[in-house]
């Protein structure tokens, strides 16, 4: 059974009863378990899911996978750590009750880097998430289940969530579409928090007008959590016209410029010259593309204010993980060990790293020259891409140094090995400090690996950052592409 369509494909067939929604749930199921031997993306499979009425929503009657961090009624949710290997809510996040309103089927809780912190998919309590294009690689992270079952066809979409680039890269690294709409347009509320002033809900998709069905779905004001606001005059599906002719874009010279990588592997230098390419196809479509130049000194300070403030905010937000309210309680003979017994045990080392780092920062004599001067640069970096925004339309950038890593860390001939790419790799987070909507999209192909570019608008403005997306994506061979990995479907 073909089940690897759009969102709109698959309404239609079910619409025309040529697929009910019981068999492609069925159907999605099975090619979860499937792909779940390969590439580790689910921590929970639903074997009793069921279909659902067709009705007028595009997404009712079909399923769709849900990163583990989202809280989900009734269904294990353990954010991949074993402080919550568990753990089942007696509620679910709005995002998902919102989905659920308009009958989207859940089959699945994908796999994630513990916690959302990580960027390789590699710290998840049921082990390492592989990349479908190529087992050997990562698929990046955090939402690393949701982007490989994603791009090896289980469903057309699952949530994500972006704290730093945790939709965007794994959506590179996968050959498919990550979006991350602009701050509160989603309700965070039953998402567990990492750093909530830059946690952002999100998608994962083979297409750009997927992700705006989605998140038009997902979308809305929330009483429950005060960062939400009102996006019922966004419409985001019926905004995609593809008219993009008088738009405008830049790129940051210092990021995308080879000039800057005197290093560069060949893979670096096939990266951005693809990008140049996709420059040019965004110029045949009308949209005008300018070079612009940022202060490199505030560019090299954008990973390290994202350390110190998500772990910052992490520490804070993850202090009611002692294993004396819930999950697995630790060992000892008072309060006090028993909770030094569950964090010592429950985390992994990154996320104990995390912590100390979090903990060091907030310390009173540290927050000066930490927490409030990355707070500083932020509004800096911010104050900066506004300032551009005013003059244009969007920022456009290559997502990484190329293709996704391998996972034992060994280079091969495709790796890069300059020392100077720290920015290429970390730009995305300009999207967190800024809560600006960010989407990524595929752009070709580095020996056989997919490669990704990312546009990042104002804030509000992501109608337009999607339909710029969306008109790029039409003149590319890319849309609704599948990883070629060897599925047994018989």
């Amino acid at each position: 059974m073909d089940i690897i369509k759009t969102i709109e494909e698959l309404h239609e067939m079910l619409v025309s009863k040529k697929i009910t929604s019981s068999e492609l749930v069925k159907e999605s199921v099975k090619r979860a378990k499937e792909i779940n031997k390969v590439c580790n993306a689910f921590v929970t499979i639903l074997d009793d899911a069921k279909g659902g009425e067709v009705t007028d929503s595009l997404i009712s009657g079909i399923p769709y996978g849900i990163k583990d961090n989202y809280s989900t009624k009734g269904i294990l949710s353990t954010g991949s750590s074993n402080t919550l290997k568990d753990y089942v809510p007696f509620f679910s996040a709005t995002a998902v009750l919102n989905l659920e309103k308009k009958g989207a089927i859940p089959v699945g809780k994908t796999t994630m880097d513990e916690f959302g912190m990580g960027g390789t998919g590699t710290t998840c309590h049921t082990g390492v998430v592989r990349n479908p294009w190529d087992p050997k690689r990562m698929c990046a992270g955090s939402s690393s289940g949701s982007a490989a079952s994603v791009a090896a066809g289980v469903f057309p979409y699952a949530l994500g969530s972006d704290t730093g680039d945790s939709i965007r890269k794994p959506a590179a690294f996968c050959g498919i579409v990550g979006y991350k709409p602009t701050y509160g347009m989603i309700s965070r509320y039953g998402l567990f928090p990492f750093a909530s002033s830059l946690d952002h809900c999100g998608c994962l998709t083979r297409c750009v007008k997927d992700a705006a069905i989605v998140v038009d779905a997902m979308k809305g004001i929330d009483k429950y959590d005060q960062t939400s606001w009102d996006s019922s005059n966004i419409n985001l599906t019926s905004s995609l016209n593809g008219l993009v002719k008088g738009k405008k874009l830049f790129y940051i010279k210092e990021i995308a410029n080879i000039e800057n990588y005197p290093n560069a592997s060949d893979e670096l230098k096939e990266h951005l010259e693809n990008f140049k390419k996709t420059l040019d196809i965004l110029k045949d479509l009308g949209v005008t593309v300018h070079e612009v130049s940022v202060d490199q000194t505030l560019l090299n300070a954008i990973p390290s204010v994202y350390v110190c403030l998500s772990c910052a905010e992490a520490t804070s937000n993850m202090s009611n993980l002692t294993g004396i309210i819930f999950g697995p309680r630790g060992k000892g003979n008072g309060v006090m060990s028993m909770m030094e017994d569950h964090r010592t045990n429950g985390f992994s080392p990154l996320i104990k790293r995390r912590f100390v780092i979090g903990s060091y920062i907030l310390q009173k004599e540290n927050q000066e020259k930490y927490f409030v001067n990355a707070q500083r640069v932020r509004r800096l970096i911010v104050n900066k891409m506004k300032e551009l925004f005013k003059e244009y339309d969007g920022l456009i950038l290559p997502v990484s140094t190329g293709v996704a890593p391998y996972l034992d860390g060994s280079k091969g001939n495709d790796t890069v090995n300059d020392d100077n790419t720290s920015v290429l790799e970390e730009h995305l987070q300009i999207g967190n400090f800024g809560g600006f909507p960010s989407i990524t999209i595929p752009n070709g192909f580095i020996n056989n690996l997919p490669v990704g570019i990312n546009i990042t608008g104002n804030c509000y403005d992501d109608a337009n950052i999607l339909n710029i997306a969306y008109a790029l994506e039409s003149a590319m061979p890319y849309k609704n592409q599948i990883a070629k990995m060897e599925v047994n479907n018989e």
